[in-house]
């Protein structure tokens, strides 16, 4: 089959980092391609470049034989490609029909037809079997539900190339069915799907080859998965071989440092209470809503609470509201880098301190030596792959930014309890594997960790113990001695008796 989508001597430099390296391979009519890597990998910067977002230094685009060169996304678009970024481009104030026709509103002499606009997209929304309200603001929609409303707006431009990157990395399991029979049907149409994950399962389900990316080189490419394994491709993507990234160690678990004691909230009404220990990981599992992130935005005071106490290292912590809550110790990474976490438009090092400036700040003068000493720590401490301080933190691959973040809070002096929530979303293998490692590294420091996670896997790999969450409820509690993937998850399921934990609960 000859190429429909073809990359020939890609190259891409930024300021102290060679992204690309002529990278060239080819993608046929109606199939569906993976693409992966370590994140840095390139694989985003080969996607902006597909995208018009950003130039080739040199190499050459071709889609049905026909050589592109495009200088803006809407020069993208013109030639038929459209590209789903992991970091979503919705408008959170406007509606999900104003979002998917954004530029292309239909219109009576200049004048939008909002009508026709509602029934369109309805009707469009329909045919992909999604349940959103055309007239929702997309402010008020799930990450996830976010997600979705991005891919059908990709669907919805009739592109010739759809490239999708982690598309499943904020969707329930549902969601994700959904959007794999989507794929599906637009592979029979004879698109050209270009599919970004770092689930390797994903990638082996839906993709008929795949293209691995290597510090910017081409790795390996794969025209057909008939001879591929997983272990090949950890292989390709690494450079070594990785048998088990989840690296757990036991721990003496101390004193409690956190417990939270009969907190509710406006969507978590029921009661829930809690501990963590000195030195202890606490993995928190649950299906997409079941309460478990907004637990932990009441307990760090990001949403009011309504009831209920949070109590670290034996004295009562207010916790109503974030900077109570960081001054008393308690910190959380939140789920979402881009909008919660990041600081876009800052250097690295300024995401890196822009918490701790205050103790940066003697007598009020703000010392900038001391600051950057103390980015420059913390960069090669967790071994955060940047060029220097201060590039820019948007430039980073996410597994990079999520370190920038956790040392954001290590730069945070008196930290005792750290919540992470979803903090390999996005994230290749190898840089799991790192992240792991951190929380270990501070777990032995005698920091308590909580872990919110929608992977189980990943939850049972790393957490001394497991809480269950299922609608809005603590359903169950696991030793690691009990952990059970079959068990855990049928705790997890709805339409069990509401309030009463499994046999393992405590």
């Amino acid at each position: 089959m000859a190429d429909f989508l073809s990359f020939s001597h890609i190259s891409k430099t930024y300021p102290g980092v060679k992204a690309l390296s002529d990278v060239s391979f080819g993608v046929g009519k109606g199939s569906v391609h993976g693409l992966i890597g370590e994140n840095g990998a390139g694989k985003s910067t080969l996607i902006r470049i597909l995208s018009g977002d950003t130039a080739a230094d040199s190499g050459e685009i071709s889609i049905d034989g026909s050589a592109q060169h495009f200088s803006s996304t809407r020069d993208a678009f013109a030639a038929g490609v459209v590209v789903v970024h992991q970091e979503l481009q919705l408008v959170p104030e406007l509606t999900v029909a104003e979002n998917l026709r954004l530029g292309r509103f239909p219109n009576r002499a200049g004048i939008i037809d909002f009508r026709a606009l509602k029934a369109e997209v309805n009707r469009r929304l329909k045919d992909i079997g999604l349940t959103v309200d055309a007239d929702t603001k997309v402010s008020k929609l799930s990450l996830g539900e976010r997600q979705m409303i991005e891919i059908a707006k990709a669907i919805m431009l009739d592109a010739r190339v759809i490239a999708l990157d982690e598309p499943t990395s904020s969707l329930s399991s549902q969601e994700s069915e959904v959007l794999f029979r989507i794929i599906g049907e637009l592979r029979a149409a004879g698109k050209v799907i270009i599919y970004i994950s770092h689930r390797l399962d994903e990638i082996f389900r839906l993709c008929d080859g795949c293209t691995v990316l290597r510090d910017g080189k081409l790795a390996a490419h794969h025209p057909s998965m008939a001879d591929v394994t997983r272990d090949s491709l950890v292989a390709e993507m690494v450079g070594r071989e990785i048998s088990d990234i989840w690296g757990w160690r036991g721990r003496t678990a101390g004193e409690v440092r956190l417990k939270v004691e009969g907190i509710t909230g406006s969507k978590l009404p029921h009661p829930i209470g809690f501990e963590a220990r000195a030195g202890e990981i606490v993995g928190f599992f649950g299906l997409v809503g079941s309460g478990r992130s907004e637990l932990m935005r009441l307990v760090y005071g990001a949403d009011p609470r309504h009831s209920g106490r949070v109590i670290i290292d034996g004295g009562e912590s207010a916790g109503s509201n974030p900077r109570r809550s960081i001054r008393e110790g308690l910190v959380l990474c939140s789920e979402d880098r881009k909008f919660d976490g990041i600081v876009q438009g800052l250097s690295v090092g300024e995401n890196i301190v822009i918490s701790a400036r205050r103790h940066f700040s003697p007598f009020g003068v703000l010392s900038l030596k001391r600051e950057a000493d103390t980015a420059a720590e913390f960069i090669k401490q967790l071994r955060i792959r940047t060029p220097s301080a201060k590039q820019d933190i948007v430039n980073l691959s996410g597994g990079n930014q999520q370190k920038v973040l956790l040392a954001r809070w290590l730069a945070e002096s008196g930290v005792k309890v750290l919540i992470v929530d979803e903090p390999t979303r996005g994230i290749d293998v190898g840089a799991k594997a790192e992240i792991y490692e951190l929380l270990y590294e501070l777990a032995e420091k005698g920091l308590a960790i909580v872990v919110v996670s929608s992977e189980l896997p990943e939850v049972m790999g790393i957490s001394d113990r497991i809480v269950v969450m299922c609608e809005g409820r603590i359903a169950a509690r696991y030793e690691r001695a009990d952990f059970n993937e079959h068990a855990i998850l049928a705790s997890a399921l709805p339409d069990r008796t509401a309030g009463e934990p499994n046999k393992k609960a405590s």
